[in-house]
């Protein structure tokens, strides 16, 4: 069992903490000495995973553009010297980059600095082998060893620079010159117009390295230099305001495509030339197309919080198979495995947040692959006379949509959740115009007739938080609130929540 330090320090299959001062209320809990610990602990973990002495190993180390990287990166420098680590210094780089390492530089094992979308003060540490990211329990077990001040013998390792998001540029580049059938040289995106966001991220290296050489007009592009304080907007592509950012920015231009990224690029999305999202639904839809090209009546694993008409593109309109899975992108990506394991064709693992996963990719959730093959895609598509809004015109969008999180006010939070959640599905039961999913496979989703409300709802538990997340959409205008105050209804009379969330939506 950990302490509360070490288990507040873990977030699914990431550290993540407090690395700044300035926030009221938040203490920093990510510490040089605590950073050291977990550091020496991921050794002496991987030198058991991997059956090599500590001293042997080689480990790539990069980080965002958080303004606690240089800090967390030399309290990570030292602890891997003092194992006798060979380090590939990569400085500045994605998250998805420091995977690939392991792929191309041999490296044993990766480090990358990033706390993800989370506000400016928060930092963290998220660990790869050649198989991928560490998993819920493979963290468990570091964070274990970490606690018990686990450590190598001490040796002298040492450091050297390596600038790979060079090389990792170029495999984008190569990949849009392979997909498109068009050399470098040419220039192959000299007739697109292509704009960037990078939210002051690691993204911006997208728009001067992978698109200009290719002849893309980037102008408009904006917030690509790297600033740990995030002026502009959060990078993250579920943000509201990101998005009408990047919006707002295509339109301006007249661009024909918008891209944004996550601080550390293991997330993106897009924007076609009306200036209009293709985010969470919209943007599953397209990797969907993407992917099921070259694999007819294959597999797509989603989260659980997509929508009835997602389901339908997937399957009536593309011919593919969607399995609805659980929230959290590892859940997904574990699950598309261990379908492709059982002999399913399975091409493609995503969420709604945004990260997206194809095997040909190892099965890495990488944003700057994703945009590259919707890039790929949308050159392929104006050959035809066709565009990106055509290729989704088939995919029915829900007329109202909300998310209502309420929180867990019990000790035990996930058991007392629990209970709300079984005592909602013996209620749906019996419930008329109600009726449980056939493929629930988190939380509990209900559908509702279209006189009880003309859509779904689906209440789970959070995967990091003491919240139970309540989404609910329709196909009726004013059908979301009927559905929200069936649900508040029941909820009401459950004890160890704090309904006022969802008491102000109806209030509204």
């Amino acid at each position: 069992m950990l302490d509360p330090l070490w288990k507040e320090l873990k977030s699914g299959t990431d550290v993540r903490g407090v690395a700044c001062e300035g926030v009221p209320n938040e203490k920093i809990n990510l510490t040089d000495s605590v950073i050291e610990r977990i550091t020496a602990a991921f050794v002496v973990w991987l030198s058991q995973k991997v059956k090599k002495e500590p001293d042997k190993l080689t480990i790539s180390l990069g980080h965002d553009s958080r303004i606690s990287a240089d800090r967390i990166e030399q309290a990570v420098v030292k602890a891997l010297k003092r194992a006798g680590i060979k380090i590939l210094l990569c400085g500045l780089a994605s998250t998805p980059s420091m995977f690939i390492t392991t792929v191309d530089l041999s490296c044993n094992g990766a480090i990358q600095i990033t706390a993800s979308h989370h506000p400016w003060n928060r930092n963290g540490l998220k660990f790869f082998t050649r198989n991928g990211g560490l998993d819920s329990s493979d963290l468990e077990e570091v964070l274990a060893l970490a606690q018990a001040d686990k450590k190598a013998p001490e040796k002298k390792g040492f450091a050297v620079p390596c600038d790979y998001m060079k090389t990792y540029a170029a495999h984008l580049r190569k990949m849009i010159c392979d997909g498109i059938g068009i050399a470098e040289p040419e220039k192959p995106l000299k007739n697109m117009h292509i704009v960037v966001d990078a939210g002051n991220g690691a993204g911006g290296f997208y728009a001067t390295d992978v698109l200009a050489p290719l002849g893309a007009d980037i102008s408009g592009s904006q917030f690509l230099e790297p600033d740990g304080h995030f002026p502009n907007h959060i990078p993250n592509p579920e943000n509201e305001e990101a998005m009408a950012s990047i919006c707002k920015a295509v339109r301006n231009v007249k661009a024909d495509l918008g891209v944004i990224f996550d601080t550390d690029v293991d997330r993106g999305g897009a924007v076609d030339a009306l200036g209009e999202e293709i985010n969470r639904n919209r943007l599953v839809a397209v990797a969907s197309a993407i992917a099921l090209e070259n694999h007819p009546g294959g597999t797509v694993v989603t989260d659980s919080i997509t929508s009835t008409g997602l389901k339908d593109y997937i399957e009536k309109t593309l011919g593919g198979i969607h399995h609805r899975f659980k929230r959290g992108y590892k859940n997904v990506i574990n699950e598309a495995i261990r379908l492709n394991n059982e002999g399913i064709d399975c091409p493609l693992a995503i969420e709604t947040s945004g990260h997206a996963a194809m095997r040909e990719n190892y099965f890495l959730d990488d944003g700057a692959y994703l945009v590259t093959k919707i890039i790929i895609k949308a050159a392929a598509l104006r050959r035809e006379g066709k565009s990106l809004e055509d290729l989704l015109a088939p995919l029915a969008e829900p007329q109202e949509a909300a998310e209502i999180r309420i929180p867990i006010v019990q000790e035990d939070a996930r058991k007392a959740g629990q209970v709300v959640i079984d005592h909602l599905t013996d209620y749906a039961e019996k419930q008329e115009g109600w009726s449980i999913a056939p493929d629930n496979r988190e939380g509990i989703r209900i559908s509702f007739d279209k006189t009880h409300g003309n859509g779904w709802m689906l209440l789970r538990l959070s995967v990091h938080d003491p919240i139970l997340p309540l989404n609910m959409e329709s196909d009726s205008k004013g059908g979301v609130r009927t559905i929200a105050e069936k649900t508040n209804a029941f909820l009401e009379k459950e004890c160890g929540i704090d309904l006022s969330p969802l008491e102000n939506f109806l209030r509204k």
